[in-house]
């Protein structure tokens, strides 16, 4: 879910900082999640988590009344980056010019790695939509709250 330049910008400068989210934010992150993807979600690099609490704020002021299965997708739309090893710098080369490396194509290609990753044990729901395949309001919200 790439978005406009000043979001990338916005981005690169929030996640400059790997520090853990806040034991609220992980809180509200179990709440939602299943046992397994609270896992996976945990697998993620901490300024992911942080991202994807953000995510699902702005989604639930976009959704108020959005399924568990679609505010899991917020939570866990970016958890197929957890599958490469790319740092700060290495993400942001890698939306710069693209992959040039294995590293960088897992990190670009991070919503189908991560579609898969939960496919076992989410709704299908929460994978279409971290799949960036659906197409209807739920997914623009998702999109709208990730581009924010």
């Amino acid at each position: 879910m790439r978005g406009s330049l000043v979001h990338l910008v916005r981005r690169a400068f929030t996640s400059l900082s790997n520090h853990e989210p806040t034991a609220r934010g992980t809180d509200t992150a179990r709440a939602v999640l299943n046992e397994a993807e609270f896992a996976l979600w945990c697998s993620m690099q901490a300024r992911d988590r942080r991202h994807s609490l953000d995510v699902l704020a702005r989604f639930d002021s976009l959704r108020p009344a959005a399924e568990t299965a679609e505010r899991a997708a917020a939570l866990l739309h970016d958890v197929g980056k957890a599958a490469g090893s790319l740092g700060w710098a290495g993400r942001i080369l890698a939306t710069a010019v693209g992959g040039l490396t294995a590293g960088m194509r897992t990190y670009l290609d991070h919503e189908r790695i991560g579609a898969g990753m939960i496919a076992g044990v989410s709704d299908p729901r929460t994978v279409g939509l971290v799949s960036g395949e659906c197409r209807d309001d739920a997914a623009a919200a998702l999109r709208r709250a990730d581009g924010a």
